[in-house]
């Protein structure tokens, strides 16, 4: 932090995001130490958005204590389903129950905002599952939820089951029940759908992750951090020795982005959230051809109802953020035509 905060241009930080990893493993005297040095090197707005990331298991009233005292007023738990079965199969460390006593604990704290991640499409999951996990959180003292679909990773449990045939994924069609009924469950108790997958009641929407899909600049400390300035994306190197030994001498890897690259980064984000891709704010921004060619290109996806067209912006549908990615694919193109 010490070598690193004059690269960030913002007088104060509207946003600090602990995340990670992992870092409820932390012991207090540590996290103690981290929010020093971050004070000590940066002017943090008084209504900053301050996360914590936590598993649910990690949370004890020793750690809330320590988190308040540092003014985390948000904290985003990793339930990932309440269903222990389901739990099990993820290699989760915690219960149904535990996830539970994790928020009420949080709650009772009186930190204002908090998140916990669910994740559909899972082995065996079937669609009353999934309504279960939904209804379950939906009576907890909540103000925003994320879910997201299963990635199975390389070389894991999870891959090798799936591999032999031991566990089977649930259809796309299944899938796409269960996104349908999230979107639906969360709409009837009054969260917004923001963004793919995120889902906020009134002012509960994460500042932090608003700011990436807006476009500002923000700054990555630790191993495998990026960080982007508005013209420039930058990483650290992921080796944590390396890191530890090099300090604020790091070799970074950056990228200078072109105006077309920079265009491709509004389609993508602007498409993942709620608002749309305003195609009148894009043209002002990289041209009158650009935005005209993303019209074009986006003709046949308004035709099979995975975009909408209204009021000179695109907005996927719930059928199309299933094919996400092929449709920012095709907006997205590396040169202009």
């Amino acid at each position: 932090m010490k070598h690193r905060a004059k690269e960030l241009c913002a007088n104060q930080l509207s946003s600090v995001y602990i995340g990670g990893g992992t870092p409820s493993i932390l012991s207090c005297s540590a996290i103690q130490k981290l929010f020093q040095t971050i004070r000590e090197n940066f002017n943090i707005c008084g209504d900053a958005e301050i996360t914590f990331e936590a598993n649910p298991d990690d949370i004890t009233q020793e750690l809330i204590d320590a988190l308040v005292s540092e003014g985390v007023n948000r904290i985003s738990l990793g339930v990932q389903s309440f269903n222990d079965h389901q739990l099990k199969l993820l290699r989760r460390r915690h219960s149904a129950q535990q996830a539970i006593h994790a928020v009420y604990l949080i709650h009772k704290a009186g930190i204002k905002h908090i998140s916990i991640d669910l994740i559909y499409g899972q082995p065996q999951q079937t669609l009353k599952q999934w309504n279960d996990d939904l209804q379950q959180a939906l009576n907890l003292p909540i103000d925003h939820l994320s879910a997201y679909t299963l990635t199975v990773e390389d070389a894991t449990p999870l891959k090798h089951l799936l591999e032999n045939g031991t566990l089977i994924l649930p259809s796309d069609e299944i899938t796409f029940k269960q996104y349908k009924m999230l979107c639906e469950t969360m709409r009837n108790h009054g969260f917004e759908h923001y963004e793919i997958s995120n889902f906020c009641l009134p002012g509960g929407a994460s500042q932090h992750n608003s700011g990436y899909w807006n476009n500002k600049p923000y700054l990555g400390i630790g191993p495998g951090a990026h960080s982007y300035n508005g013209t420039s994306r930058f990483s650290n190197p992921t080796d944590l020795g390396l890191y530890i030994v090099k300090c604020g001498l790091l070799e970074r890897i950056k990228e200078e982005l072109t105006d077309n690259e920079r265009c491709n980064d509004f389609v993508f984000t602007s498409l993942r959230t709620s608002k749309g891709l305003n195609l009148g704010i894009l043209e002002q921004l990289f041209g009158k051809q650009k935005a005209e060619n993303i019209k074009t290109w986006a003709a046949p996806h308004i035709k099979n109802q995975h975009l909408t067209y209204y009021d000179n912006t695109l907005r996927l549908t719930e059928r199309g953020v299933f094919v996400s990615n092929d449709i920012m694919s095709d907006l997205m193109h590396l040169e202009e035509e």
